[in-house]
């Protein structure tokens, strides 16, 4: 089955609400690298190809290498990313995979090593984002053309 409802043009308010928070992030002193891993990795623990695909590509124009992308599922077991990314990344996954135990005490104050609460805000809001995104995206069986 192909793409179901447009959410963009059977809820424009709604939709507009969404692209507002992603304006708000894109403007925010959150660094591209970081909101791209943010994108693709959630959008990989969802199983969201469409999402996997624009981001990856959008990434990529702005300089992250193809090596990286590759290796974003397998993070924890490369030396390709840093600290900070790292931080970054398992905020990601905590949040997306909330059901398995949220975002832990450990993973947070290792955050606060790198960024103030307006920066850990972003983060999470971006996660947020992302994965709310990645739902509608997968709902709505948007496909990669």
């Amino acid at each position: 089955m192909g793409n179901r409802i447009d959410i963009a043009q059977l809820e424009p308010k709604a939709f507009e609400a969404m692209l507002s928070l992603e304006n708000y992030l894109t403007n925010s002193k959150l660094a591209k690298t970081h909101s791209h891993l943010i994108k693709i990795r959630a959008s990989q623990i969802n199983s969201c190809a469409f999402c996997i695909n624009m981001h990856s590509i959008e990434a990529l124009k702005d300089g992250e290498t193809a090596q990286r992308i590759f290796l974003l599922n397998a993070w924890k077991e490369t030396e390709l990313f840093t600290d900070e990314e790292k931080v970054i990344l398992a905020i990601t996954e905590e949040i997306t995979l909330i059901s398995q135990k949220g975002l832990t005490d450990e993973t947070y104050k290792n955050a606060e090593v790198f960024f103030d609460g307006n920066q850990i805000a972003q983060i999470i809001m971006s996660v947020v984002t992302i994965n709310a995104w990645n739902r509608f995206v997968v709902s709505t069986k948007k496909t990669v053309k």
